[in-house]
């Protein structure tokens, strides 16, 4: 057996196991084993935990939200990652979050995509005839009642401060 390709196999292992390489998807057999994304925008060390890897790329998207395009079956955590920074776009009136929308619209394409919210994938493929600007406005009509769904308003943790009082 020549000991070249040996060697080589060795020293691509243990560059990967040192975290020498960058990955461009979640191992095989990982529940997200679909997810892609290209390297050229994601640097993410081969040797970090799945969870580890998706909470880069989360990060990657509240930083840069456009990385979004260069992903391929996200993740329902990246997914509520992108919509987040749409959420707070809105609210701040600063950019048009149709154009972030659209990158999560067209994430919906592949059916390996899992749902971040139920009833999304259905939404999207029962507005495919629209132009752009009326399917944007109803995924985000949808996602508004979602969220406002979700909201639980509660009093903050304040352990109220008793004086004692002069006797």
């Amino acid at each position: 057996m020549p000991l070249i390709p040996v060697l080589t196999s060795l020293l691509a292992r243990a560059s990967r196991a040192l975290g020498f390489e960058t990955v461009d998807a979640f191992p095989p057999g990982h529940a997200y084993a679909h997810t892609r994304w290209d390297r050229a925008y994601f640097d993410i060390a081969s040797d970090l935990k799945p969870d580890a890897i998706e909470r880069a790329m989360c990060q990657s998207i509240a930083n840069t939200p456009a990385v979004f395009a260069h992903i391929v079956n996200p993740t329902p955590r990246m997914q509520r990652a992108l919509l987040s920074v749409i959420d707070e776009r809105a609210r701040r009136s600063c950019g048009q979050p149709g154009e972030l929308l659209k990158l999560l619209v067209d994430a919906y394409a592949s059916p390996h995509t899992i749902e971040a919210f139920a009833g999304l994938r259905a939404l999207i493929e029962q507005t495919q005839w629209m132009d752009d600007g009326e399917r944007m406005r109803h995924v985000a009509a949808f996602l508004r009642e979602r969220r406002e769904a979700d909201v639980i308003e509660s009093a903050p943790n304040v352990i109220p401060l008793r004086l004692a009082q002069p006797e």
